[in-house]
């Protein structure tokens, strides 16, 4: 984690716990051709370089130690797979379908993803570093020890999620959707937001003072006090 980072959790309240993110870090790894991956298969410890899945059937499948470089993830098929110590380098997606996935000590570098269907997913020591991606959709999904780092996020969706020791760090997000969210050390501090929906699932989360001002006209809406 960055020193940065560290620094500024420092001076945060007692209480509030920074992300454990265990660096995934595969070696020893066999090249093998993406194009040759099927569904319902496990791989361990193989390098993917390069590749297009577009419209792939991979659904329920494992990837163990696994890096994946540079692929092309046009409307693949990844519902219910699982991802372990895991390195994922310039992913591009225009639809990143993986809904119901398992994520685990997997890193994802500047990923390019439209829409990217996350939702009901399980992340647990995981980064997600640069990149831009349109819609993120993590409506349902248990979130622990996550942190997403100087991404430009059109709309995330953290509707009903469970999340503990989640950060958002120097991100650029348009809507912040955190209805009926469950959050427990959710660090909001460096991260810009255009729109925020579901206030109440702000609970739990710690904001900075220039976020508490942007924020104040949405408080006092939620609980019906006029400002004038």
């Amino acid at each position: 984690m960055g020193r940065r980072y560290r620094s500024r959790m420092a001076k945060t309240k007692k209480g509030l716990e920074a992300p454990r993110v265990d660096e995934a870090d595969p070696r020893d790894l066999t090249d093998a051709p993406a194009e040759e991956l099927r569904s319902r298969e496990s791989h361990d410890a193989e390098r993917y370089d390069g590749g297009d899945l577009t419209e792939y059937d991979l659904e329920g499948s494992t990837f163990s130690e696994c890096v994946f470089e540079g692929i092309t993830f046009g409307a693949t098929r990844l519902r219910g797979s699982r991802f372990v110590e895991s390195v994922f380098v310039d992913p591009f997606a225009p639809e990143f379908s993986a809904a119901r996935t398992t994520w685990r000590t997997v890193r994802v570098d500047r990923p390019r993803w439209g829409s990217a269907e996350l939702f009901d997913a399980e992340l647990e020591s995981v980064r997600l570093s640069g990149g831009k991606i349109d819609f993120l959709n993590l409506r349902g999904s248990t979130l622990r020890d996550v942190v997403i780092e100087n991404c430009a996020i059109g709309e995330l969706d953290l509707g009903g999620v469970r999340a503990t020791r989640v950060a958002l760090v120097d991100c650029r997000v348009g809507t912040l959707d955190v209805t009926s969210a469950e959050l427990s050390s959710v660090d909001l501090r460096t991260t810009t937001f255009d729109r925020i929906d579901g206030i109440p699932g702000l609970r739990g989360a710690i904001i900075d003072d220039q976020q508490l001002t942007l924020l104040a006209p949405l408080f006092a809406a939620q609980h019906g006090v006029i400002v004038e």
